[in-house]
Formats: structure tokens, C-alpha cells, sequence
């Protein structure tokens, strides 16, 4: 059984629908899910970007565009007050409530939801405190340990050639976006095609460097 480490910021609306379409897409075959929390943001710094909700005519596709693959997946999206927000609250309470590193399916499910249904205010201080009393985790979310762990998670998802989210890492591979989860169904069923094309397709020399 392979596991995935699935990275993940609540800000993205991708990783929202990644995570609800991923037990249907992935049912037909055996596999262990990892959550992972990182900051999107510091990704984006580090590889010199700005987020899809930064650039104009991209933000406003990214919207569309997952309004429309929610009705698809028939998944409930109502987008939130305000985007983008910050989500350091999020994403450290979310591993605050953590076991070994791991963070529940059932915590990563309704801070996501807290976000992305209801459409409210999703960085709001007094419903952040309402999901933390739900929540109950077991250690402060500004607790030292708790933003050292949000740190590891995002440089261990750097190293390993993530450069976005959602990511889903399975052994050296990375696939990046909700629409990469039929080609990771592929390579969990042993299709042959990553065995002939995977480091074929990453040797293609650069014509033009800006």
C-alpha cells in the first residue's frame, strides 16, 4: 500500500476540491493519505511567484473556474467573504490538533469546510476562536512546537519539488492540482506509461530563459 503526503493550505480552493474528490477518485485502489499543512505563501516566495488570486484575469478564472468544477464533482463550494485572507490561524490550529505529525482527516475536513461553505469571513477572529473551542486541540496554535512543525512541513514539501497546492507526493513523485488526480490514480494502479515517459518528459532542454 502506497501512502500519499497530501500538502495542503486552506486558502486554495483547489486543495478544498482535491481533498473531497480524492476518496472517490482513489476508491479502486489501496492507498494511506498523509495531511500535510504548509504556507502557500512561502512557497510562492521561494520559487519568485505570485498566487493565481494576484494576477488579474487569473483571479477572476480561478473563481469561475472552481465554482464550475464544484457543481462537476457536486461538491458544496460557496467562495468565502474575501479572498485571498490569511490563513496562519488556520493552518496552525489545524496542526495543533495533530497526533505524530499527522493531521486528522476529520480536522483538515471541517477547516476546510469553515472556509469554503457558508461563505463567510474565513480569516474572522471570532469564528476562528468558534472552530478552535469545536476543535478542542490538544496545544496552543501559537505554541512554538506548532509554528516550528508548520515551518518543517513547508521546507519538507520544497525539498521534495513541491511548488504549489494541493500536491500529492507519492515515493519521488509529485502531482500537483486537482486535475492530477486521475494521472496519481494511474501510477498507484502500476500504469506503465510513468515507467516510459515520467523521466523522459523532465530531460526536455530549455529553448528560452528569461
Amino acid at each position: 500500500m502506497k501512502t500519499i503526503t497530501f500538502y495542503l493550505d486552506f486558502i486554495s480552493p483547489y486543495a478544498y476540491l482535491a481533498f473531497e474528490a480524492l476518496p472517490r477518485s482513489l476508491q479502486a485502489v489501496p492507498h494511506r493519505v498523509v495531511y500535510k499543512p504548509v504556507l502557500f505563501a512561502a512557497m510562492l516566495k521561494h520559487h519568485g511567484q505570485l498566487g493565481p488570486a494576484e494576477i488579474a484575469g487569473k483571479r477572476e478564472w480561478t473563481y469561475r473556474q472552481v465554482l464550475w468544477q464544484a457543481q462537476q464533482l457536486g461538491v458544496p463550494l460557496d467562495l468565502p467573504h474575501a479572498h485571498p485572507f490569511n490563513p496562519l490561524s488556520l493552518l496552525r490550529l489545524a496542526l495543533a490538533c495533530s497526533h505524530a505529525g499527522e493531521t486528522p482527516h476529520a480536522v483538515v475536513e471541517t477547516v476546510f469546510h469553515h472556509v469554503w461553505r457558508g461563505g463567510g469571513v474565513a480569516d474572522n477572529a471570532a469564528r476562528g476562536q468558534a472552530l478552535a473551542a469545536h476543535l478542542a486541540p490538544r496545544m496552543g496554535p501559537d505554541a512554538p512546537e506548532v509554528k516550528q512543525q508548520l515551518k518543517a512541513n513547508t521546507d519538507e514539501a520544497i525539498a521534495r519539488g513541491v511548488f504549489g497546492v494541493p500536491s500529492l507526493c507519492v515515493d519521488d513523485k509529485v502531482f500537483w492540482g486537482l486535475d492530477a488526480l486521475p494521472m496519481l490514480q494511474a501510477y498507484l494502479a502500476g500504469d506503465p506509461w510513468f515507467d516510459q515517459a515520467w523521466d523522459a518528459a523532465a530531460a526536455m532542454a530549455p529553448g528560452v530563459r528569461r
